[in-house]
């Protein structure tokens, strides 16, 4: 599979579309407007993992796990991200792709009373074949299919024949699901990316390293590459401005080590923004804009819903479940346990649509089977509740918990559990609020609502047909206070007819107001931040049909018609050959003057009588050390900001940046430069080019250190070189500042210590050799 995120040093200075977030609703956007010939960038808080990247053991899931607990790690983006809330926690993904990388890609038609509830935008009431439309749309593209029983090598598994039973006993619909997984080898699917079959290996939750499951980056964002659509990963976004030309968004690079230097954020010009970071990554976003300045409902944040998920286990059953995934025990091989979810107990169909609820059985993923053994013990005595009674029973029980603790999880009361996600209907009244700068989710007591009481009950009927230990989540018990944790968060950003009835209107346009319908031009959110009720079921499919719903729209006001044909892929799709490279933050301080032009000293000594200061903080990025290392211009990626209050107010964004490092002088062999370049974007909509160097020549006296931290910087006018000069400074590193240069030093695309010290050392070599060389080779002459 083709790698499809950029380096941030490609950013251009202007898009006409910014799609923030690469979920359902982020990627069918950043998809849809390539399609227009529109220019596309799509940022991503999480990094881009490839088909046999994501963790396949404990210790790596550990290290992509991330923890906010009303504190956001502010350089912490693991693919894994659990928010801990007043009441309810979320659990969603983070990764190129958003939570489509970590969920069970189940398609599932909402209950079409839903979506005649009061709560919805008259317009979406009164035109639901709009909707369908736009559900029709993302069905082409994601291409859900149930589980193929006894088709192409695939066995009926036991967890599915387990939920046959539990229908059976509790009278109740069963079926098998459609799920956006690939049950036949491609070499080429629609989108021109080559994907293998399934194999069952059950850790679809951690993450596919098969490359079957069709998340978002095996559809929508290969189709908005394909397009042109500019992908950019490990970028957090902070908010958004209103501009006079459009918007002007606010982000940090994460993972570079921008944050020891405390540096400011870069910003990047659109006519448009679309938020599609999820229920609270979107509702952040405008929360934090709203407290600087941006005019919006006074909705936001509201209306959050946990789409009444609930977890529970049917423990140490009668019956094999076999529903472990194997992680790195798998093999090519079609295996038994099956894809996370394959079927459902679909109990909608009640009088009140209230109490309807879908419960689907699941598997655990293979990075976290060892912790099962040890877990369900303990809640088994702690809150479980046996189904059935008996000496012989009993004993069996305890034969099949002992096999478990001693022959590991695929083995006894584990192997025997059959693992149920719930979907339902909460009451929708949670709330998101920002306290120091982070979200807060806030729903004290949402746990103690009725429904999850029947919810239990229905637990306990699929568990008695059985025979096995239902255990509720762990969290929901009277000593927690009956919290929950969902996958499903909806709402914060709720569509409404108006501002007083929510934070955007039926095709994800913000408000513009506390009340009224005026809206604000060229802003939207398309996620689920804009589903203004739960949907008492899995929610993806309906949350991608609203956004291909908005998407024709907003196509339609700008005059274009959306061609959604799917032309093959000219360019061969291949797993891209990752070399290792190393990435550094440098932060460099100093004057410049704008009344000199030709020398720098002058230049710094007039800029300090002035009190003209200048500093940067810039990230070098090489994707390939070897390369850095081996050619001649010795090049690298380069992005950042830089401070210069004689050129604006604001922080400076730089990009379009290159780096070379010790280039040799054509004329004097024995000096070397490093070479700075860049284009600086001014929030005052002005750009500059910045042009640095440090000469690195061996003169008279020991002055390794000063040479290598002196930077002799040029500004020129405009986006070129050739722009008229306009000042000349030069700026230096502080020992502090280099000390914390070097913590920011790290591997890039390594594979273990080993390699990632080799990429350091390789670099390392290459930097210490050459200051040899300058400074220390003529003295053993």
């Amino acid at each position: 599979m083709k790698k499809l995120s950029k380096h941030l040093s490609d950013l251009k200075s202007h898009y006409d579309f910014v799609v923030v977030g690469s979920g359902y609703g982020g990627s069918i956007a950043a998809s849809r407007m390539s399609r227009l010939g529109k220019s596309v960038c799509l940022f991503e808080k999480g990094k881009e993992f490839l088909p046999g990247q994501f963790p396949a053991t404990l210790a790596e899931a550990a290290k992509e796990m991330t923890i906010s607990i009303g504190k956001e790690s502010k350089e912490k983006n693991g693919l894994y991200d659990f928010t801990v809330g007043d009441g309810i926690s979320v659990l969603k993904g983070c990764g190129l792709g958003g939570t489509s990388l970590i969920n069970a890609n189940v398609s599932i038609k909402p209950d079409p009373r839903v979506m005649n509830q009061p709560e919805w935008p008259s317009a979406i009431r009164e035109d639901l074949a709009s909707f369908y439309d736009g559900l029709d749309k993302a069905w082409d593209m994601l291409k859900p299919n149930p589980y193929p029983e006894n088709q192409n090598g695939y066995p009926v598994l036991h967890k599915t024949q387990g939920m046959r039973k539990s229908a059976e006993r509790m009278s109740e619909e069963f079926r098998l699901l459609d799920i956006n997984v690939t049950f036949e080898n491609k070499n080429d699917n629609h989108v021109g990316i080559s994907q293998p079959k399934c194999i069952n290996c059950g850790d679809c939750v951690t993450g596919c390293n098969v490359g079957a499951k069709n998340t978002t980056a095996m559809n929508y964002l290969p189709d908005a590459f394909n397009h042109g659509a500019d992908i950019f990963t490990n970028i957090n976004v902070q908010h958004v401005e209103k501009t006079e030309k459009g918007w002007r968004v606010y982000f940090n690079p994460m993972c570079t080590g921008r944050e020891v230097f405390d540096a400011p954020d870069m910003f990047v010009e659109a006519d448009n923004v679309i938020l599609g970071a999820g229920s609270l990554g979107s509702t952040e976003i405008l929360l934090r804009s709203a407290q600087k300045g941006l005019s919006i409902s006074g909705f936001i944040g509201k209306r959050f819903t946990g789409n009444g998920d609930v977890l529970g286990f049917g423990y140490n059953n009668d019956l094999v479940i076999n529903g472990i995934g194997l992680g790195k025990k798998a093999t090519d091989r079609i295996a038994e346990v099956g894809p996370c979810i394959t079927s459902v107990i679909d109990m909608r169909n009640r009088t009140k649509m209230e109490d309807g609820m879908t419960l689907e059985e699941g598997t655990v993923p293979g990075p976290i089977r060892g912790l099962m053994a040890g877990m369900l013990v303990t809640t088994s005595r702690l809150f479980g509740k046996n189904t059935d009674r008996g000496w012989g029973d009993f004993f069996k029980e305890k034969i099949r918990e002992i096999t478990s603790m001693i022959r590991g999880p695929f083995f006894g009361a584990v192997n025997h559990t059959q693992i149920y996600l719930v979907m339902t209907h909460d009451d929708g009244n949670g709330e998101m609020v920002m306290e120091k700068d982070n979200l807060k989710i806030k729903w004290k007591g949402v746990g103690k609502q009725e429904i999850f009481k029947k919810v239990s009950g229905e637990l306990y009927s699929a568990t008695e047909a059985l025979g096995g230990t239902k255990i509720p989540n762990p969290t929901w018990n009277k000593h927690t206070d009956y919290d929950l944790v969902t996958v499903h968060p909806l709402g914060g950003c709720n569509m409404g007819d108006d501002a007083a009835k929510g934070v955007v209107d039926h095709k994800g346009q913000v408000f513009a107001g506390k009340s009224g319908t005026e809206l604000h031009k060229g802003l939207y959110v398309m996620d689920g931040a804009v589903i203004p009720r739960p949907v008492g079921t899995n929610p993806l499919l309906t949350i991608s049909a609203l956004a291909e719903r908005s998407c024709k729209i907003i196509a339609e006001d700008l005059d274009y018609v959306l061609d959604y044909d799917l032309k093959p892929n000219l360019e061969k799709d291949a797993f891209p050959n990752l070399k290792p490279g190393v990435q550094f933050t440098e932060s460099m301080k100093g004057f410049f003057s704008l009344d000199e032009t030709k020398d720098y000293n002058q230049g710094f000594e007039k800029g300090k009588a002035s009190n003209s200061p200048f500093e940067f903080t810039l990230t070098i990025k090489s994707e390939d050390v070897d390369s850095l290392v081996g050619i001649a211009t010795h090049e690298a990626g380069m992005f950042g900001t830089m401070l210069a209050p004689a050129l604006s107010k604001f922080p400076l964004s730089a990009v379009n940046g290159i780096f070379n490092l010790f280039i040799k002088d054509s004329q004097e062999p024995d000096r070397k430069t490093m070479q700075y370049n860049a284009l600086l974007l001014s929030q005052e909509g002005q750009k500059y080019y910045f042009i640095g160097f440090k000469d690195v020549f061996n003169n008279k006296g020991f002055d390794v250190w000063k040479d290598t931290t002196t930077l002799f910087i040029t500004i020129h006018e405009g986006d070129s070189v050739s722009g008229k000069v306009i000042g000349k400074g030069k700026l230096i590193i502080q020992p502090a500042d280099f000390a914390k240069q070097l913590t920011t030093m790290k591997a890039l695309n390594t594979k273990g210590k080993v390699q990632e010290l080799k990429a350091i050392g390789t670099f390392g070599k290459f930097f210490a050799g050459n200051v040899f060389e300058t400074y220390f080779k003529k003295l053993g002459r």
